[in-house]
Order: structure tokens, then sequence, then C-alpha cells
């Protein structure tokens, strides 16, 4: 079964339809609900007319594309207009208030390596 492009994988549908961005499993449950399908069911046993309910119900969605697209635009407008988390979505720091002097290291690039024994291994010459 494929949605807007994308393959959905053969599980249960709330998890398969997990596999487009922007839905997740609480969104997925509500799409089954409202489409009138079995959450036990999985992706390849859904008849047409459940594949066209779920079809129908995500049209009415920002899905994929469109939403990355919104999402990047959001990003821009922070850093256009200099907010403090715009730079910090430009230097590629967490925003949202986390510590920074011990977690987030590899992100800022201060990864430190535990050092072992402290010696070499000798080479075999």
């Amino acid at each position: 079964m494929r949605i807007s492009g994308i393959t959905i994988p053969n599980k249960q549908v709330p998890y398969a339809l997990t596999a487009l961005y922007g839905i997740g499993l609480s969104r997925a449950k509500a799409i089954c609900a409202s489409a009138k399908i079995d959450v036990t069911k999985r992706a390849d046993d859904l008849t047409a007319d459940e594949e066209n309910a779920i079809r129908k119900e995500l049209e009415t969605m920002k899905l994929e594309g469109d939403l990355k697209r919104e999402v990047t635009g959001n990003i821009k407008r922070l850093k256009d207009i200099g907010s403090y988390r715009g730079s910090r979505h430009s230097k590629n720091l967490p925003l949202r208030g986390q510590r920074t002097k011990t977690n987030s290291r590899t992100v800022r690039g201060n990864v430190r390596r535990t050092m072992g024994s402290g010696r070499r291994k000798e080479s075999k010459t």
C-alpha cells in the first residue's frame, strides 16, 4: 500500500501509518477510529474501501513535504527576526532551556572519550 509516495510497511495499521512524516501513534489511532478500521488489522489485509477511507482522512492533514516545508519556514523566520531560538537553531544547540555544560556534548563537538589503560599497544615488528 502506498500513500502520498510512501510505501506503508506490513504492520498493524496504526504502527504502519507512523511511517508517514507528521503522523505519530496517537494520530494514527485517531485516523483508524474515524475511518472505522480495526487497529489489530495489518496494512496488507486492508480492503480497497478501507484504504480509501484512510486516504480521505489523510487529505485533511498537512503531511510529508508540506509539513517539512512549513517547519523549515518557521525555523527560517526565527533566524531572520534574530530571536534567541533562531540563534540556537543556527548554532545547532538545544533551544528549550536544557543545560549544555554536561549534556549535548556531541552536538557541541566536545566528545570526551575514555583513555582506557593509558598505554599504547606494542606493535609487532
